[in-house]
C-alpha cells in the first residue's frame, strides 16, 4: 500500500469516527456553531480531496512513446533523472505525540459535559421552584416560605434572639 493511499485510508477512518452531531449539541453560542460548521465543512473538503485526488496512483510514464517522438537520448536522460528521484516515505511523528493529549482532552471534555448536564438539571429545578414561588407569592405566608427555606428561619430567629434588628 502506498503512503498516499495509507494516509487517505486513515483520514477516511478518522472522519467516520468523529461524532460531529454529538459535538454540535454541546455548542451554546451562535458564533461557536458557525465556527464548528466551518471546521466540519473544511474537514470534509480535505477528506474528499484525499479520497479522490490524492488516493489515485499516478499513471506510469510510457517512455517508448516519448522516445519515438522526441528521441532516445533526451528521453533516456529524463528517465534516468526520474528514476533517481527518491520520494521520502511519510513517517507520522505527530500522531504519537499528540494522541495521548487528545485522548486526555476527550476524557476531560466528557467530564465537563457530565458536570454541565448536572448543573443544567440543578438550574432547571431551581427555575421551576422560582416559578412556583412566583405563582404563590401573593398568597404565601411567612411560615410557608420558611418551610422551604429553614436556614433563613434559623438566621432570623438567631438575630431576634440576639436583639439584632439590622441597624
Amino acid at each position: 500500500m502506498s503512503g498516499v493511499k495509507k494516509v487517505t485510508d486513515l483520514a477516511s477512518k478518522a472522519g467516520k469516527a468523529i461524532d460531529w452531531d454529538g459535538m454540535a449539541k454541546m455548542l451554546v453560542s451562535e458564533e461557536a456553531r458557525k465556527e464548528f460548521a466551518n471546521l466540519r465543512r473544511t474537514f470534509e473538503d480535505v477528506n474528499h480531496q484525499l479520497q479522490t485526488k490524492y488516493s489515485q496512483e499516478p499513471q506510469p510514464i510510457d517512455w517508448e512513446y516519448y522516445r519515438k517522438g522526441i528521441g532516445a537520448k533526451v528521453v533516456d536522460m529524463y528517465k534516468q533523472a526520474y528514476d533517481s528521484i527518491e520520494i521520502p516515505k511519510f513517517v507520522d511523528t505527530v500522531t504519537p505525540e499528540y494522541k495521548p493529549k487528545f485522548d486526555a482532552l476527550v476524557v476531560e471534555l466528557k467530564e465537563a459535559e457530565k458536570t454541565s448536564l448536572k448543573e443544567s438539571e440543578r438550574i432547571d429545578k431551581e427555575i421551576a421552584e422560582l416559578r412556583e414561588m412566583k405563582k404563590k407569592m401573593s398568597t404565601m405566608t411567612a411560615d410557608e416560605y420558611f418551610e422551604k427555606h429553614p436556614e433563613l428561619k434559623k438566621k432570623f430567629d438567631e438575630e431576634i434572639r440576639n436583639d439584632y434588628w439590622g441597624y
